[in-house]
């Protein structure tokens, strides 16, 4: 019995030892291997580049440069913080630093920082209040990664405001799921008063937060550039180390105008909250900094004692196919080849798909990205009973091997609407199965909105509601709980059996599905963490991936791997207590019938008939 083995072992030594010729449908990455830290070739296929119409591409293009133009337009307001009069009041008269200086001094590299939320607060209805009044996202000090949460003081003094507190709480959240160290740069004057209603009770829920992570061991760290006032006193008294600049950072409830109001006393700001009263007699605050500069330098020392992480990815081959090319891939009603985009997205452009007959409109395999091995999940189409199928059973590989996963959202209305009440059933079951899987993934999940977000199944594909890691989305992005066209004839048909104006209606209807489905809309409410530029896509994803692998410990999947049916498995099984939350994607039909009834040829004859 050993000889026909160790036959095909020498034989397998020799194919490896053998010079592997390249073909024009597979190429090799070299590849780090981060479990033993040796090198190996992928022998992933290539995806073939197929050649677009002209006259498509530029129109497609020509699409994308109105997009284009009112993305840059959105980012110079976002980044012009409160206006000129409030930026110089701020540099010029009290000496300060602006957020994005500061955050200079505390970062490594300034171009690597991945923002976040860059959009928010733009177009509220209580006006624009750009980037939220703070600058947040994920950088680097002194090698690690961290999460800087900075108030922007031009923004209304840094006061919060309901999307302000939106913003904060979302990023936060990005903070607990990662492991990520928080530096908060504080200068804020607390609650927007007028709009106090809607920030008081979910206000407090940035201070529970601070105070879970900080029981994870996930650090949690303060500088203190100005005043914090009322609610923003919280965040550096309960700081686990926190630095105060002498004669500019202020720690109070109530400032000097409230005591004087409430007491008759007259005080100065210094007495009542400054750096060296908190430093040298309350003891709110750690760190005594002569001015920003060495504050920062502080913070910097500070990272230095955090734990150390190693970077999951590395450099390698790029993509075959050059990502500028993507504008012309992508049609005004948001028609794409998932192909083409993997292609510009992954080493090499090489792709190991997964079930690729079956269910083709959920395009499922592995690839990787610098050097790092993901697992893909594109829509190609409608999400049909056998793609939701497949993409259950691919989400949950991925998370018995623990590799993180990228959905490329792109949801598309049935062209065949099912003919049957059973075929309705069936869809909604498989997709329901899916949910399941990706709700309980105990992988990474990183989504990006390449298209459309519409329907039920966007939930699917790792939206918002499905709290994956990160998401983005493209300035072309779509968002509606259905076709958006649907909708406006919906509302149509109700207006004109009311005896409204129809044209007045559809003329108001229209305008408010091209404002409220867009991707600029979305940002603005924290709906997503930003829109990305196509050609930055890889990009992100790198700093996406090193973010979720930096601290992570790895969770046990919480089910095991299914295909469509268990009936011949657990036939005769004793049940034993679910590791999982209950799912609808299994048939039961003998679980109340004894062994001696049922023989294996009967059940795998029932099987294949519920299959078929």
């Amino acid at each position: 019995m050993l000889k026909p083995i160790c036959q095909l072992l020498y034989a397998r030594r020799l194919l490896q030892s053998l010079p592997i010729i390249e073909t024009s449908s597979t190429r090799f990455i070299t590849t780090s291997n981060s479990t033993n830290n040796r090198t190996f070739k992928s022998s992933f296929r290539v995806i073939q580049d197929t050649s677009i119409d002209p006259v498509e591409s530029e129109r497609n293009e020509k699409n994308y440069k109105q997009l284009l133009d009112q993305y840059t337009k959105h980012v110079e307001l976002a980044k012009s913080g409160g206006g000129e009069a409030a930026v110089q009041r701020h540099t010029l008269k009290q000496k300060k630093l602006l957020a994005s200086e500061r955050l200079r001094l505390l970062l490594d590299d300034e171009e690597d920082f991945l923002e976040l939320g860059l959009s928010a607060g733009l177009g509220m209805p209580y006006g624009d209040v750009p980037r939220a009044g703070m600058i947040s996202g994920i950088g680097r000090i002194h090698g690690r990664l961290c999460m800087i949460i900075a108030n922007d003081a031009t923004v209304k003094g840094g006061t919060i405001y309901p999307v302000a507190l939106k913003k904060q709480l979302r990023v936060q959240e990005i903070a607990e799921q990662n492991r990520l160290p928080t530096y908060y740069v504080v200068e804020s004057g607390g609650g927007f008063l007028p709009l106090q209603a809607e920030i008081f009770l979910p206000g407090g829920r940035t201070f529970y937060n601070e105070a879970v992570m900080s029981s994870l061991g996930i650090p949690q760290l303060a500088i203190v550039c100005g005043n914090c006032t009322a609610g923003g006193a919280y965040i550096p008294t309960m700081a686990e180390e926190a630095v105060m600049i002498h004669k500019q950072g202020y720690i109070f409830l109530g400032g000097p105008p409230l005591v004087k109001a409430a007491t008759g006393e007259v005080i100065s700001a210094e007495d009542l909250g400054g750096a060296t009263l908190h430093c040298s007699v309350s003891g709110c605050t750690d760190y005594f900094a002569e001015d920003e500069p060495e504050a920062f330098m502080i913070g910097r020392n500070i990272a230095e004692t955090l734990p150390s992480h190693n970077s999951c990815t590395l450099e390698s081959e790029p993509p075959l196919y050059d990502a500028n090319d993507i504008p012309g891939l992508i049609s005004p009603e948001n028609n794409i080849d998932i192909y083409q985009i993997i292609s510009r997205i992954i080493d090499g452009s090489q792709f190991s798909e997964f079930k690729k007959k079956f269910g083709p409109t959920l395009v499922t395999g592995f690839g990787y990205i610098h050097g790092c091995l993901v697992g893909i999940v594109g829509n190609n189409g409608w999400l049909s009973e056998h793609a939701a199928d497949k993409g259950a059973h691919f989400v949950q590989l991925c998370c018995e091997r623990n590799i993180p996963l990228i959905f490329l959202q792109n949801t598309q209305d049935n062209p065949d609407p099912p003919l049957s009440g059973e075929m309705y059933g069936n869809q909604l079951r498989a997709h329901a199965k899916m949910i399941s899987a990706v709700s309980c993934s105990c992988v990474p999940l990183i989504t990006f909105i390449i298209g459309n977000a519409i329907g039920p199944t966007s939930y699917v594909m790792a939206n918002r509601s499905m709290s994956p890691n990160f998401l983005f989305c493209w300035p072309n992005a779509v968002f509606c709980i259905d076709n958006p066209n649907k909708i406006t004839q919906d509302l149509l048909q109700a207006g004109s059996s009311t005896g409204a104006d129809v044209e007045a209606v559809k003329v108001k209807v229209t305008q408010k599905m091209n404002t409220e489905t867009t991707s600029f809309y979305a940002a603005s409410r924290v709906w997503n963490d930003g829109i990305v530029l196509p050609q930055e896509t890889r990009k992100v994803v790198r700093q996406c991936l090193e973010v979720v692998n930096a601290y992570r410990q790895r969770d046990q999947p919480k089910a095991q791997v299914v295909r469509q049916c268990l009936e011949v498995v657990n036939a005769y099984r004793q049940r034993d207590q679910p590791k999982a939350q209950v799912g609808m994607g299994d048939f039961w039909e003998h679980k109340n019938l004894i062994p001696e009834q049922l023989n294996t040829s009967d059940i795998c004859h029932r099987a294949k008939l519920q299959s078929e």
